[in-house]
């Protein structure tokens, strides 16, 4: 299998010779403005409107497996566990290392990832998805080590408008709608969807509403784009099952040993973007507010706790570009925000299971405590460009502040006081306290334009991530204090991106150093003596292979490990891979336009053996499902499309992982489904 996904990386290069220039792609995330995609000196995945349409997602992972490097797992209902150029990001704050956004406002204040956070953005009803992988822009800061997902809203301002339903298999049904009005130097409009999924597992659904509302105004001096956007979860979760190769035992896929498990989830966002001509250049403000709160049953740990979290914050960002000379040009900017969060987690009942856990994993408060969090990071930015080449030199320089107020006890006691026996109380709620983490981020590119939209790049950048607050202050066992650095990356990459002729393609080499890893060691400890190495490579393209057939892919080759050893741990795993990390995922998609208004696909998912523990000696086998989709035009505004998911009806998972305590868990993947989906559009 990796040697045909190396045949597939390299073979089309040598097709590049002989293909023509097309329709330049742009992209907002990488500059916060247009730019073309081909010219940028960093890799920058697109998926558009009618990607996104003919999916029909239900779960944005449906999505993003259409792009090179991006590996997310579903769990159950609209969670997951993220992953780009990287394994998947598990603990209290691995999820800081991939930034994840709306119409670029990010979804989460930096020290308050959530690692199911992007069900928050409104994915189902996206005009477009962009993906920037590795550390590759100044306007990005912590977090954004392992890249950026932006979710990009419609301009519903502009008088189109759609209404859509789908229904589908185990009692998915949803409706969306999209209208505005457009008054020349001003629009207004709308972009909703409510979603309901009974789910195929015991006791699962999904109750989902999202809604965008923006308003436009095109003055003569200042230009202003308002959105807002509004979601709300309800679940009922389907937690892990557990046995070797279990999800291949249909009873046990479809079993829920917890059906009190939930999620609730709210989450409200507000921005307004100002656009000006100030100083011989454009300046660009964004204020934003948040207000977000959580609550769910932590089905994944002893006890079953409940967990309550909330952050309410606000923010701005600024950018302002302007020429120096006819071939160079600066941009300077500040970000900055502030954000009050709370976490409260408890237990109602008593641990059942071993005698020791009943006593170190006590019912009552297990944590209660407020963060207050402050970010300011200038950056600037130098841009040369010349006949063919563009050449980009920027730093960002970030500080952050966190004030926590422990409301409990300090220490391992139960909330009232009394010791737990064996050794002691699982959790441990450090006193009050205030940190403070500054880095700085330089990034250099250098691209060649070979044809129009044809450039080869080369990209050297720093990443890092400052601790996250669940990382410093939700501690465990004897650990009264985390003395965490920031985690660091160093970023080298190659790559070839753009349009010739008929073939569009995106080919990117790149090894990423990263030091300071933070992870929960054997003591139960937050670390941060971690190191890890990643080296991949990429491939993306777009090609007609007839008139009638046409052929799309994303592939990845890559090995994420270990490079350290963890503290008061008895196993090597230096040079071991990282677990939960595929070396090969691949995704191949054959289109036939059967006539002007009719087309089918058929898709080829791939997803590679992985280890499942950070020992090696436990793996999932990894799968390759079908897909079938096809898409019919009615008339000018009428269409309808129908996928059929799983096609083969194969038994694999979603998601599989091992521990100590329960060996091997998996989320089972569903079997075979149908989603069929009406659009009218004006």
């Amino acid at each position: 299998m990796q040697f045909l996904l190396y045949l597939t990386l390299s073979a089309p290069l040598v097709a590049l010779a002989q293909l023509p220039s097309d329709i330049e792609r742009i992209t907002t995330t990488a500059s916060r403005g247009t730019s073309p995609e081909a010219a940028l000196p960093l890799a920058i995945s697109t998926l558009s409107d009618d990607t996104l349409s003919l999916l029909g997602t239900t779960h944005i992972e449906e999505a993003l497996k259409l792009v090179a490097g991006a590996g997310l797992q579903k769990g159950n209902g609209q969670e997951y566990l993220p992953a780009l150029r990287s394994p998947v990001f598990t603990g209290a704050g691995a999820c800081g290392g991939l930034l994840t956004a709306e119409d670029g406002i990010p979804l989460r204040a930096a020290g308050f990832c959530n690692v199911n956070e992007l069900f928050e953005a409104h994915s189902e009803m996206a005009a477009r998805l962009e993906v920037l992988k590795g550390p590759g822009s100044v306007l990005y800061g912590s977090n954004a080590v392992h890249g950026v997902i932006n979710v990009i809203t419609p301009d519903t301002t502009t008088g189109t408008g759609l209404a859509g339903v789908d229904t589908g298999s185990f009692g998915y049904q949803r409706a969306r709608f999209r209208a505005g009005k457009d008054w020349g130097e001003q629009g207004i409009g709308l972009n909703a969807s409510v979603t309901r999924d009974n789910g195929y597992r015991q006791g699962e659904s999904v109750d989902l509403q999202k809604i965008n509302l923006r308003h436009r105004y095109d003055g003569h001096l200042v230009s202003v784009t308002t959105g807002f956007t509004y979601s709300h979860l309800n679940q009922h979760t389907a937690g892990y099952i557990e046995g070797f190769e279990s999800y291949k035992d249909e009873q046990l896929a479809r079993s829920n040993s917890d059906p009190d498990a939930y999620r609730h989830a709210r989450a409200a966002r507000l921005w307004s973007r100002f656009d000006a001509a100030v100083a011989n250049g454009n300046l660009t403000i964004t204020p934003y507010l948040r207000d977000q709160n959580m609550d769910f049953r932590m089905h994944f740990l002893p006890g079953l706790p409940y967990e309550y979290n909330r952050q309410q914050g606000l923010g701005v960002q600024s950018l302002w570009k302007r020429p120096l000379t006819g071939d160079m040009h600066v941009s300077l900017g500040v970000d900055a925000e502030y954000t009050q969060g709370a976490l409260l987690q408890f237990q109602n009942e008593p641990t059942e299971g071993s005698a020791y856990l009943a006593e170190t994993v006590p019912q009552g408060k297990h944590y209660d405590f407020t963060v207050n969090a402050s970010l300011y990071a200038p950056f600037a930015e130098l841009q040369w460009q010349r006949n063919n080449w563009l050449a980009t030199l920027g730093l960002r320089y970030e500080r952050m502040h966190y004030d926590y107020t422990n409301r409990m006890l300090d220490g391992r006691t139960r909330d009232d006081g009394t010791e737990c026996g064996f050794d002691g109380c699982r959790y441990a709620r450090p006193p009050s306290a205030e940190h403070r983490f500054s880095n700085a981020s330089p990034k250099l590119g250098i691209s060649y334009r070979f044809a129009p939209q044809l450039s080869a790049y080369l990209n050297l950048s720093k990443g890092y991530r400052a601790p996250q607050a669940t990382e410093l202050y939700r501690l465990q066992r004897e650990q009264q204090v985390a003395d965490l650095e920031s985690e660091q990356a160093q970023n080298v990459e190659l790559g070839l991106q753009g349009q010739y002729r008929q073939l569009r393609i995106a080919v990117a080499l790149y090894r990423m150093e990263k030091k300071h890893v933070i992870y929960r060691d054997a003591d139960f400890f937050n670390v941060d003596n971690g190191r890890t190495r990643h080296i991949g490579a990429e491939l993306e393209l777009q090609t007609p292979l007839t008139k009638q057939l046409d052929l799309a892919m994303a592939a990845t080759l890559a090995q994420h490990t270990y490079q350290h050893e963890p503290m008061r741990a008895d196993t090597v795993i230096t040079g071991n891979d990282i677990d939960t990390a595929p070396r090969s995922l691949a995704n191949v998609r054959l289109g036939w336009k059967l006539t002007h208004n009719t087309r089918l696909e058929l898709e080829w998912q791939h997803v590679g053996r992985y280890y499942t523990e950070p020992q090696n000696l436990h793996e999932y086998e990894g799968h390759d499902l079908l897909a079938l989709r096809a898409a019919w035009r009615l008339s000018d505004g009428l269409s309808l499309i129908a996928r059929i998911n799983n096609l083969t009806d194969e038994a694999y998972a979603e998601r599989a992982d091992y521990t100590a305590f329960g060996g091997d868990r998996y989320f089972p993947g569903r079997p075979r489904n149908l989603l069929v989906s009406a659009n009218y559009q004006w």
